[in-house]
Parts: C-alpha cells; structure tokens; sequence
C-alpha cells in the first residue's frame, strides 16, 4: 500500500517536472526572440539607408505587379456585375455550368479591359492634350499676368509706399523664380508628355524623362496583363491564403482572421472606389460650373480639383490655392467667385454626396481622420494621404478587438460610456466607482 502511494506522488511530481520543463523553455524561447528583435531593431536603424534603398529596388522591380494589383483592385466591381450578369443570362439556356462559367468570365474580363482602355485613352487624347495647351498658355502669356498683378498691387499699396516696394520685391523674385521653372523644367517635361502620341518624335528626342515615360508605359503595359490574371484567380488566391491561415493557426484565431480581412477588403474597397466616384463627379461639376461662369482654365482647374478631392480633409484645401492663384493671374474678381464656387462644392459634397456614397465606411471621428493624414501624409507623401484613412480604420478595428477581449478576461465593461466619470474601480467586488 505504501509503495503505491509513493508512485503517486512520484508520478505527481514527474508531472510538475515536465511542467516547470516546461515553463523554463518557453522562457528561454521567449528570451532569444525578444533579443532577437531587439538585435534586428538596431540593425535596421544602423542600416536604415540601405534598407530604404533594397526596399525602394524591390518596389521598382515589383511596379508592375502593384500597378496590376490596384487595377484589378479597382475593376473588381465592373468585373463581378458584368461576370454575375452573364452567368444569370446563360444559366437557363446552357446547361454545362462550365461553359457558362467561362463565358461570365471572358465577357467580364473584355469588359474590365475595355473600361480601363477608355480611362486611359480618353486621358491621353482628350485631357493630356487641353491641359498642356493651358498649361502653354499660362507661360507664355505669364508677363501680361505679371503686369496685372503688379497695377494691382500698386493700386491697392498707393497710401503705403515703403510696403509697396517691399511686396513688389517679392513679388518680383517669386516671378523670376517661377518663370525660371517653368521654363528649365515643366515645359519640356510636358512636351515629353505631348510627343507620347507620336513615337517617331519621341524616339529622336530621347531624354531622361522620356526614358521613366517609357518605363511607366512598360510597366502599365505589364501590369494590365497582371491584372487580367489576377481578376480570373483571385477566388483562387483567396481561398489558398484562407487554407493557410486555417492550416498554420489554431481555429478561433484562423476564424477571426479570415473575419479581419473581409473587413479590411470592405474598408478599402468602400472607401478608395466610393472615393474615386465621389471625386470624378466634383470634378465633372467643377467644370460644368466654371464653363457656366466662364472662368479661365477650367479643364485644367477641373482635373486639379477632381484629383486633389481624393484626399480626405485636406484634399480640397491643396487643390483649390493653387486654382485660385491662377485665377487671380487673370482677374481678382473672378478669383472672388471661384473661391465662392469651390466652397459650395466642398459643402455640397461634404454634406450631400460624400454622405450618399461613401456613408460611414470607415467609422473615424473627423480628429483621427485630421491625424491619420497628417502622420501618413509626412511618412509616405501623396500616397500616404491618400490611404491614411482607411489604414487607420483597420488599425482601431483591430485594437478595439483586442481590446475587446482583454476586458472580457477581466470582467470589465468594453462600453466607453461607462470609463466617461470614472475615478477607479474597486479591486475587490469591481464597482466602478466615478470622481466627484
């Protein structure tokens, strides 16, 4: 009887054994990963130059993969109508379900590249062409422009003769430096541009400039035959990264997952082709405005607010100074009303359209969005303004999940309103206890 009891508890403590074991290699695992980390931390800040120069090579050297991924990304829609579409019209007449297949595929494919076919066409042979003549038109008439900016001054500064020299000086030098520019750099640039509809010219007029124009072209070119192929599997790729996640991670957390990603795709597809829709119709509407009031420029200014709506908050700020600025070259007055017409189009689009078609995709207080802009907008420019947004969204949607769960653990409210007046909770029956 004694020697069984010993074998108890020699099992017992076998056991307790193998747990401290245990215990100790997940330690020591947990020790060298985080050294680890550490170690490759300050490598990367050591090395930060060169790991910005491999990463920006990898980016080159992918272009045409990522080109070919945003154009499929931003198809997906025009694919699935059209492919949806000709499946229900083939389902009662063919009986071969891959037959019908196959046909919705091919006939949304045709259709995606003949969509992205008259985006570009119609940007090449309608917009290229009238922007660079305003463009051309701005330059070469820029001394009339000067001089009438120049009696105006004088007139406004008559009483004040000192201030009137020193704005004068300055507006000199911001010309010359201006006219400097413009004539260095944006003219033959442009004119690189115009000489695409001509490939004998551009060929005897080889430059730098040309050269990246011909590197855009190949890879645009790749990146259509990138994005035919990725609109045909991407059920395909879904479902190999689904089989992954399910393979690699424990099953609640492959569940939660997969949950996290059909979010991120509803963030960002909302939100970039809401986005695009509500910044080609303000576009659209600018122009038609201007033409009514017969401002200047107005193809030119039209696209300049059209792209620039794209960025949230900001977006309407950055386009509309540099539209005004060429206005007033014309006439103050004229000026006064397109900044009157920009501002009934952000308010008409702030608090009409934007509403109806993006509704509330992102879920961000108008600070976060101020924030997110701000901190992508200095780390990665243009691009980084222009999904700061909806980054962001996915980012709180993931705290808040983590969040979420860490109260639960801890038997705490996750409702906001209920941390609005609190002092502290008390640690041994959990009332939430408010400040007086």
């Amino acid at each position: 009887m004694m020697n069984h009891k010993v074998r108890i508890h020699t099992g017992k403590d076998q056991k307790m054994k193998d747990r401290r074991f245990q215990r100790y290699i997940y330690t020591g695992v947990t020790a060298v990963l985080v050294i680890a980390v550490s170690v490759l931390v300050v490598f990367a800040f050591i090395e930060r130059r060169a790991l910005l120069e491999f990463w920006n090579k990898v980016l080159e050297i992918l272009a045409p993969i990522i080109y070919g991924a945003v154009f499929a990304f931003l198809l997906t829609p025009v694919y699935n109508f059209v492919c949806g579409a000709v499946e229900k019209a083939l389902k009662g007449r063919v009986r071969d379900e891959k037959t019908v297949r196959a046909a919705g595929r091919t006939a949304a494919t045709a259709a995606s590249a003949l969509f992205l076919y008259l985006i570009f066409s119609g940007l090449i042979r309608l917009v290229i062409p009238q922007l660079y003549a305003s463009i051309v038109r701005i330059v070469n008439t820029m001394p009339t422009y000067v001089q009438n900016i120049q009696t105006w001054i004088t007139n406004v500064f008559a009483n004040n003769p000192s201030l009137e020299d020193t704005i004068l000086e300055i507006y000199r030098q911001s010309v010359d430096a201006f006219q400097t520019w413009a004539g260095e750099k944006l003219i033959p640039n442009l004119q690189n541009l115009e000489n695409l509809r001509n490939l004998e010219r551009l060929f005897g007029s080889l430059t730098n400039g040309v050269r990246s124009l011909i590197n855009l072209a190949m890879n645009v070119l790749i990146g259509f035959i990138v994005m035919v192929y990725l609109l045909n599997i991407k059920e395909t790729l879904a479902a190999q990264m689904k089989k992954a996640t399910y393979a690699f991670l424990p099953l609640h957390i492959a569940n939660e997952t997969v949950e996290e990603f059909r979010y991120i795709h509803r963030v960002f597809s909302g939100f970039f082709i809401g986005k695009l829709i509500d910044s080609l119709i303000i576009g659209i509407l600018c122009f038609i405005l201007m033409k009514i009031l017969r401002l200047p420029f107005e193809l030119l200014i039209s696209v300049i607010i059209g792209v620039t709506n794209i960025i949230p908050f900001f977006g309407p700020f950055i386009g509309a100074v540099p539209s005004a600025i060429l206005v007033f070259l014309i006439s103050p007055l004229k000026c006064v009303y397109f900044i009157l017409l920009i501002l009934a189009l952000q308010q008409f689009d702030g608090n009409i359209l934007g509403p109806r078609i993006l509704g509330n995709s992102t879920g961000l207080s108008s600070f976060w969005v101020l924030f997110s802009i701000l901190l992508f907008g200095g780390l990665f420019g243009f691009v980084g303004m222009i999904i700061a947004v909806p980054f962001t969204a996915v980012v709180f949607d993931v705290m808040a999940k983590f969040q979420y769960y860490f109260l639960r653990r801890k038997k705490l409210s996750p409702d906001t309103r209920d941390y609005i007046k609190l002092a502290r909770i008390d640690e041994d029956n959990g009332d939430y206890i408010e400040h007086k």
